[in-house]
């Protein structure tokens, strides 16, 4: 697992903090959870951006699903980036299948493929996009449920 992170301040458009992380292989996925967990917690010492514990667990919950999906359903290495700006984290996973997620309907009869309809539950958005090559997927997290008056509800685009 590579890691780069990247502070760009608010100078910009661009997010007052990222992190990005390429995983290759099963073992790495348990990686990108920490990484995301560090990556929060880094926010409000080095930005002052404030991260409740729900957004925590949340946001580790939805890496370890996609990531978990890009390694399950594409071949080769996938790409995590964190964004964190205006309250708001967005979860980023590009990998190398072209083929868009299928996201099912609430079935408590059917036994696995719970995992987009959870990341969709507490999401605030989640976006699939074909890409030039592969697929991105992004979902975004709402930092502290309390300044933003409630932890989801989705928005699918």
């Amino acid at each position: 697992m590579n890691l780069a992170e990247y502070d760009h301040g608010q100078q910009s458009n661009r997010p007052s903090a990222e992190v990005s992380v390429v995983v290759e292989g099963a073992a790495a996925i348990g990686d990108t959870r920490d990484a995301a967990r560090e990556f929060l917690e880094s926010l409000e010492a080095a930005h002052g951006i404030s991260v409740s514990s729900r957004a925590v667990e949340t946001v580790q919950l939805v890496v370890s699903e996609l990531v978990t999906n890009a390694h399950k359903y594409a071949p080769g290495p996938c790409l995590l980036t964190l964004e964190a700006d205006e309250g708001m984290v967005a979860v980023t996973v590009w990998d190398s299948s072209t083929t868009l997620p299928l996201i099912l309907s609430p079935d408590p009869a059917r036994v696995g493929q719970h995992g987009l309809e959870l990341v969709m539950a507490l999401c605030r958005s989640f976006e699939a996009h074909r890409e030039p090559v592969g697929k991105r997927l992004r979902a975004t997290v709402v930092l502290n449920e309390d300044k933003a008056g409630g932890a989801g509800g989705r928005q699918p685009s």
